[in-house]
């Protein structure tokens, strides 16, 4: 299989503060990979490299194997890289269609007058909103009387209606219940289904075990390692994380052994 992404060697400075050191990780279309650690780790900060919020220091980003320089979120956005932040980015005064279009309203002409073209607008958003939730009906609701579920389905609807390829999800599941975290997971099911490949910020171990197909550890800036879903639990990636150990079914990266030399010295 392809690879849709890749990130070389990524470094990150603040300052003389080295955020990430040698960062390598990648992705293939129809994968889901988690990326874990604790606050400070770097995951954050890879990411908004890749969204093109941040700049790298030094390493290699290839997009379907050729060479790129995201200097910005629009060139991310013409690569078909889409961020979705934790927050969703919605405004909770507006519906969702309204959301949907925020800042790329369709327009129309009227008698020389540009007007928003409202009904292509709740035609297309309607569709696009289905497809990844065929079960969402509250289009003139007010975003913020929609359950967490729902206000998911429109901003993942929105970040991959055109013509998306990579999707980045910070934290999807973050203060949903269970209900709202298995309506989270058969979104990102259907996602992959259509070909997308989703990188996953997260926090709760469990979720992003259920969620990933691969789960890459990060540790001060350096990747520990990555892990199959299928063969991590909670205990094998805590160790990761905090130890930077890896399990026997790990692949280790190029900071497990020095991670972890420093603790054992």
């Amino acid at each position: 299989m392809d690879k849709i992404v890749e990130m070389e060697g990524i470094i990150r400075l603040f300052g003389g503060v080295h955020a990430l050191e040698g960062v390598s990780v990648h992705l293939h279309a129809g994968e889901v990979v988690g990326i874990i650690g604790h606050n400070g780790a770097g995951k954050s900060t890879l990411m908004k490299i890749l969204s093109g919020a941040l700049r790298p220091d030094g390493g290699e980003i290839r997009v379907s194997g050729k060479p790129v320089e995201i200097g910005s979120p629009i060139e991310s956005h013409r690569l078909g890289i889409e961020m979705i932040f934790q927050d969703l980015a919605l405004l909770d005064n507006l519906t969702a269609i309204e959301n949907f279009f925020l800042g790329r309203e369709l327009t129309r002409r009227v008698l020389g007058i540009r007007l928003n073209d409202t009904a292509r607008m709740r035609q297309t958003a309607q569709e696009a909103i289905g497809q990844i939730n065929p079960n969402f009906r509250n289009f003139d609701t007010e975003v913020g009387r929609l359950s967490g579920g729902q206000r998911q389905s429109i901003s993942i609807a929105r970040a991959v209606h055109l013509d998306t390829r990579v999707l980045i999800m910070d934290e999807p599941t973050a203060a949903l219940g269970p209900e709202e975290t298995e309506m989270v997971r058969q979104l990102v099911l259907r996602l992959k289904d259509r070909g997308l490949g989703i990188f996953m910020i997260g926090h709760d171990l469990q979720d992003v075990i259920s969620l990933s197909d691969r789960i890459v550890a990060m540790r001060g800036g350096k990747v520990v390692g990555e892990i199959a879903a299928d063969d991590a639990d909670e205990d094998a990636l805590l160790g990761m994380i905090i130890s930077g150990k890896c399990p026997p079914a790990a692949r280790p990266g190029p900071g497990a052994v020095g991670i972890a030399a420093r603790e054992t010295a």
